[in-house]
């Protein structure tokens, strides 16, 4: 029961983040070969940089041929579905929104699995949902989101110490995902609502 919690969170975030990263190539302009492979870097980078860190090796993203399956068919959808998901005012901000909140729920379960440490699950959790769309925005030649003053890196920070917190008191599982990632989302969703930042650091007047 909790594999199969954790592998369909996991499909979910791999679905929307492969979305996103369609939608950015496809604003491109990028043939169809470019298309899947943004779709599926945006979609496993992540999770793959945090299992090289785990030394979870090969990465799940590479060896399991789900994550593919799953970044192909979001991209599928996302080339079939562009008149629909144009209506939507910032597509690409929504659908990763959206997969940030699973990954990072999935990066913090499975490092805390493997290494039983409550700071390296919140970070790695934290890196699972924020990587895959930093290598998006790159490929892209935008500037990622990560950079800017949008509360993106912390939204991911809450949702995996959301999840960490619920393991380690013992919440049940079949809740805390769901509860954990929607941390994250409504965290994304106000930020981006409310235009709210961190502050940023100004140069003192020295004159």
């Amino acid at each position: 029961m909790e594999h199969s919690l954790f592998v369909l969170v996991d499909m979910l975030g791999t679905f929307a983040f492969a979305v996103s990263g369609a939608v950015a190539a496809e604003q491109r302009r990028l043939d169809l070969f470019g298309t899947l492979a943004i779709a599926y870097v945006t979609a496993c980078g992540g999770g793959i940089i945090r299992d090289v860190c785990l030394g979870a090796l090969p990465p799940a993203g590479m060896a399991d041929g789900r994550y593919i399956a799953c970044a192909a068919l979001a991209a599928a959808v996302a080339i079939w579905a562009r008149a629909a998901i144009d209506h939507l005012r910032h597509p690409v901000v929504f659908f990763d929104s959206l997969g940030l909140g699973f990954f990072a729920v999935v990066g913090a379960h499975k490092a805390l699995l493997l290494y039983q440490n409550i700071e390296v699950a919140i970070v790695l959790g934290a890196v699972t949902a924020v990587g895959g769309g930093t290598l998006r925005d790159v490929l892209v030649n935008r500037i990622p989101v990560i950079l800017q003053k949008e509360i993106y890196a912390v939204a991911a920070l809450a949702g995996a110490s959301t999840q960490v917190i619920g393991q380690r008191m013992g919440w049940s599982l079949a809740v805390t995902p769901w509860f954990a990632s929607s941390v994250c989302f409504v965290i994304r969703f106000l930020a981006l609502r409310y235009a709210w930042s961190l502050p940023v650091v100004k140069k003192k007047n020295t004159t």
